[in-house]
């Protein structure tokens, strides 16, 4: 592991010089918030050493460095996931390489599905907990303590101090914001009836293939972490609405200029 950061590092650090201290990790159809981004440097997956690459459509696969609303940011276009075959490591590999790079803030979107009887398509959610439904853990191995504590403590893995700054925001601009509970699930398939009503039983509020994984590497590394879940369906009981790839990046994409108005406030804060 600590070879491959440091070779993935030093190539990043050949190509070109960073300064971000915060990172985006953009979900299905939320790439087009790099649209409003000055890019100074694109990096596609498939020339950084060691990195995965994504085979999902909505998933750009490039790594942009540059400034958005002023700010210099890093940001993913597009994740990887656990259904596409990759081990968490992997998944989270990127990760690791934000912190190695100097990055100490970051933002996680996602396209989710909504449980809350609470909550509609298009809503905006700021995640505060999470639920890990994924078969394996991106830590669990022989642990390298110059990355992280063995066993790190996860009572506030979405930090609080920064989802209160997004509620004001949110106030101020007039934008109706959520807040609720992930349930990170591995996929690909979507939930059944039942799958939904047990979540929600639960505590869920929202639910997805995605996020969990890199808030745990995150939180092991010590960043700070932030959560956004874009509602691109929703379920209801006795609802027999079919939910396909197509219709979660047509709701993620109409969702997304709120979604930015949040980000590039937040930015100028934190």
């Amino acid at each position: 592991m600590l070879k491959a950061i440091n070779s993935t590092v030093d190539y990043i650090r050949r190509n070109l010089t960073v300064e971000a201290k915060i990172a985006v990790v953009l979900g299905s159809g939320l790439n087009t918030i790099t649209d409003e981004m000055t890019i100074k440097h694109r990096l596609p997956y498939k020339d950084i050493p060691n990195f995965p690459v994504s085979t999902v459509e909505g998933h750009q696969g490039n790594l942009l460095f540059g400034t958005l609303n002023s700010v210099p940011i890093i940001a993913m276009q597009g994740r990887f996931h656990y259904y596409e075959g990759y081990d968490m490591k992997q998944i989270t590999f990127p990760i690791r390489i934000m912190k190695a790079l100097g990055v100490e803030v970051l933002i996680l979107s996602n396209a989710s599905g909504g449980m809350n009887p609470g909550f509609n398509i298009g809503d905006i959610v700021v995640i505060d907990d999470h639920i890990n439904f994924f078969p394996d853990n991106p830590l669990r191995g022989k642990n390298e303590n110059t990355l992280g504590d063995r066993f790190p403590d996860m009572s506030e893995v979405y930090d609080k101090q920064i989802i209160k700054k997004i509620e004001a925001i949110a106030k101020q601009a007039n934008i109706s914001l959520k807040k609720g509970v992930y349930v990170g699930v591995p996929g690909p398939t979507y939930e059944t009836p039942a799958e939904y009503k047990m979540f929600y039983r639960l505590g869920g509020d929202c639910v997805g293939m995605s996020t969990v994984p890199e808030a745990i590497v995150a939180r092991h590394a010590g960043m700070k972490c932030v959560g956004f879940s874009v509602i691109t369906d929703i379920w209801r009981e006795n609802d027999t609405q079919k939910i396909s790839h197509e219709m979660v990046l047509e709701e993620a994409a109409k969702a997304e200029p709120i979604l930015r108005t949040l980000l590039k406030k937040l930015l100028t804060v934190i």
